[in-house]
């Protein structure tokens, strides 16, 4: 007598299973039919392009803030202007890496960032300065700067 265990698949298990794998794969080639893969790699690009036309190039400043103890500062308020001008222009804190970037537009221009440190005292409690440091952009590229706090 045969096992039950032992039993060879029977027809109409198969015929299900090779139904349900070529819905599958019916389904797939439809999804990239329609989004498009079958196109060339150029005019792919030139359909990807036209999606970003509207954005202009930037740059990014990316810094951090460092404490007296050479430990990166949370919450510090960032200002950024352009070297020519005496308005900031930007705003915005460092996070909890002391970190933060901020975009610029691209091309050569000359910026001034400086950390606002009020609020924020050493540990023998007097108030932290920071110097402005000059930041040099000449495309669209990122650019690294640090604060220290002293």
């Amino acid at each position: 007598m045969i096992s039950p265990r032992s039993r060879t698949p029977q027809p109409h298990r198969l015929e299900f299973r090779f139904r349900a794998v070529s819905r599958v794969a019916l389904l797939g080639l439809c999804v990239s039919a329609i989004l498009g893969f079958g196109r060339s790699a150029a005019a792919a690009g030139n359909f990807w392009s036209a999606e970003n036309k509207h954005e202009k190039p930037y740059a990014v400043i990316f810094g951090t803030v460092w404490g007296p103890d050479d430990h990166p500062l949370y919450g510090v308020k960032i200002k950024i202007r352009r070297e020519a001008e005496k308005k900031v222009r930007w705003e915005l804190y460092s996070d909890h890496n002391g970190e933060f970037a901020q975009r610029v537009p691209a091309g050569k221009q000359d910026y001034v960032v400086w950390a606002d440190a009020k609020g924020h005292k050493s540990q023998t409690g007097s108030q932290l300065q920071a110097d402005e440091v000059k930041v040099h952009v000449d495309a669209d590229e990122r650019v690294d700067t640090g604060l220290h706090l002293k």
